[in-house]
C-alpha cells in the first residue's frame, strides 16, 4: 500500500493527518489535561511542533514503521484525537498509542479508535503482538487497553519521568492468537 488507508468504525473515521490539522492538534493535545496523561506531548504546546510531527507520518508509513491516524467523527469531520501504531517490523509487533481531546473524554472514542487500530495491525499489517502502557495515575487509559482485549503484563514503579517527576507505569499486550479468539469473527468490513 503506497498510501496509508482510512478506517471507518461505527462512529469514527480514522484517516491520515494533513497539514490543515496542525492548529487543532496544537489546541487539543496542548490542553494541560491531555498533555499531562502522556509521556511525550509538551505543555505548553509550542508553535510549529504539530506541523513537524505531521510531517513525519508519511515516512513512517512508507518505511513500515508506523501508522498514525487522526480520529474524526463520522459526518462531522471534527478532530477528536490520535491513535497510532509504532511498528517494529523485525519483531512483527507494534506499540499502540492514543490521546483524546478533553472535550471528547468519556464518550468511548478512545476505545473505538484503539480497537480499530489493533484490528488494523493484526489484519492489515500482519503483526503478531500489540502492546501499550499508561501512567498508573491514568486508569482510564488502562480500561481502554483492557476493553480491546489486552492483558496486563507489568507494573513498574518510577519507570519514566514526566516533567521531572517519576511515574509508575502499567503495560498491557495482546497477541495475534488472543486477538483472533476475540475479534476475528466480528471484524468490520472496512478492515
Amino acid at each position: 500500500m503506497d498510501h496509508q488507508p482510512k478506517i471507518r468504525t461505527a462512529r469514527l473515521l480514522l484517516r491520515p493527518y494533513d497539514d490543515a490539522d496542525a492548529p487543532e492538534v496544537q489546541r487539543l493535545a496542548g490542553d494541560a489535561r491531555v498533555a499531562d496523561t502522556t509521556l511525550t506531548i509538551p505543555h505548553p504546546y509550542p508553535d510549529g511542533v504539530a506541523e513537524m510531527w505531521i510531517a513525519t507520518h508519511e515516512a513512517a508509513w512508507l518505511s513500515g514503521r508506523g501508522a498514525i491516524f487522526a480520529i474524526t467523527r463520522l459526518g462531522q469531520g471534527d478532530l477528536v484525537g490520535t491513535v497510532g501504531l509504532t511498528v517494529k517490523p523485525e519483531l512483527h509487533s507494534a506499540e499502540l498509542g492514543y490521546w483524546i481531546g478533553y472535550p471528547f473524554w468519556g464518550h468511548g472514542y478512545g476505545t473505538e479508535a484503539a480497537q480499530a487500530a489493533v484490528d488494523f495491525g493484526f489484519a492489515m499489517l500482519a503483526l503478531d503482538r500489540v502492546h501499550a502502557h499508561h501512567f498508573e495515575r491514568n486508569p482510564a487509559s488502562g480500561r481502554v487497553m483492557q476493553k480491546v482485549g489486552m492483558r496486563e503484563e507489568f507494573f513498574r514503579r518510577a519507570a519514566v519521568m514526566k516533567r521531572g517527576v517519576p511515574e509508575d507505569v502499567r503495560g498491557y499486550a495482546i497477541s495475534r492468537a488472543a486477538w483472533e479468539n476475540l475479534r476475528l469473527p466480528s471484524l468490520p468490513p472496512s478492515v
